[in-house]
């Protein structure tokens, strides 16, 4: 078993996770569908709780209890928690120029957008893993063990398969395709990527599933299942082309919940754990390894056959896919 379900909280633990699940898209949607949706949950909110977050350190600078005591403080300290929040909402604004034309939205050139803040949140979850690991190694020096304690107070088994996840973190970098083939939808409610196929969504979704099992073992059960799987089922039955929105929106959406209230996942009936096991963690980063080397190889292999360059140009032309959804694209867009 991949996580701690116990029997007196697993009625909890499976309704939190639904609710998380659940939750996430219903947000996702209200945040696309809208120009007011997605002010409000990239722009206005993020606004909000920056003021609150710096309120927070302010005061527990000055001595103050209330925020020595805030659970922000004590709970989502790490540089990781904040970067992510930060350039998850910077993609999702990002995302909101290229879908509504907003200022550089409106060139050719800010169309390699996605491709680079992408780019920046693997490369943190790819620090972070081989942060990890470095820890690991000093403890196993030290203590004989490779347990090390976080600035979160929350102890992590740091070890190779934190290297061999990092190493499939910068593959599945290499895995997006056609960074310049941006549309937006027809409603002008998507941002589209229709090279990025199922073929990436898998293999960044078992990266990334690794990533949270190895480093957040308190949260994995939340933002690596039902946060991961989200996105991917909206892509998967109505918003075809439209991945990559979704994650970064629900990915922003869920790092404010979690910043402001950790106790939700870290000590509450809805929290769980992953089982933290060494023989887990390596078996789960070699499948995510193999996944992405397959499926770069699968891509230099298609590139080469229609001798194109696979990150300048769409490799995925002609599949079901790709075809499903460039069909969603803006007509002028595909003329120009």
């Amino acid at each position: 078993m991949l996580f701690q379900i116990y029997v007196e909280n697993a009625g909890f633990q499976l309704l939190g996770w639904a609710l998380v699940f659940v939750g996430l898209i219903a947000a996702n949607e209200l945040a696309r569908r809208s120009k007011k949706g997605g002010i409000f949950f990239f722009l206005a909110l993020p606004a909000a709780l920056t003021v609150y977050f710096i309120a927070i350190y302010a005061g527990a600078a000055m001595g103050a209890e209330w925020a020595l005591n805030n659970p922000t403080y004590t709970h989502m300290n790490s540089w990781f928690h904040y970067a992510k929040l930060y350039a998850a909402t910077a993609g999702c604004i990002g995302f909101m120029m290229l879908k509504y034309k907003w200022s550089i939205g409106k060139t050719q050139w800010f169309k390699v957008f996605p491709f680079v803040i992408v780019a920046i949140n693997i490369l943190i979850a790819v620090g972070s893993d081989f942060e990890s690991g470095i820890r690991g190694a000093m403890a196993l020096a030290e203590t004989g063990d490779r347990w090390w304690l976080s600035s979160e107070n929350v102890w992590l088994y740091g070890g190779w398969w934190n290297w061999v996840n990092g190493i499939a973190g910068i593959l599945n970098i290499l895995c997006m395709t056609g960074w310049w083939g941006i549309y937006s939808s027809k409603k002008h409610d998507d941002m589209l990527w229709p090279d990025m196929t199922w073929l990436f969504i898998i293999a960044y979704d078992l990266w990334n599933f690794e990533y949270t099992y190895n480093n957040l073992p308190t949260h994995a059960w939340y933002c690596g299942l039902a946060l991961l799987l989200a996105p991917t089922f909206a892509n998967a039955l109505w918003n075809k082309g439209g991945w990559i929105q979704n994650r970064a929106n629900t990915l922003a959406i869920w790092c404010m919940f979690a910043q402001v209230f950790p106790m939700f996942q870290d000590y509450s009936k809805f929290s769980t754990q992953s089982v933290n096991n060494p023989n887990v963690n390596l078996a789960v980063s070699l499948i995510a390894l193999a996944a992405n080397v397959l499926a770069l190889g699968y891509i230099l292999l298609r590139a080469k056959k229609q001798g194109i360059n696979p990150w300048t140009k769409e490799v995925f032309k002609g599949t079901k896919d790709y075809e499903q959804a460039i069909a969603r694209a803006d007509e002028p867009e595909l003329a120009a």
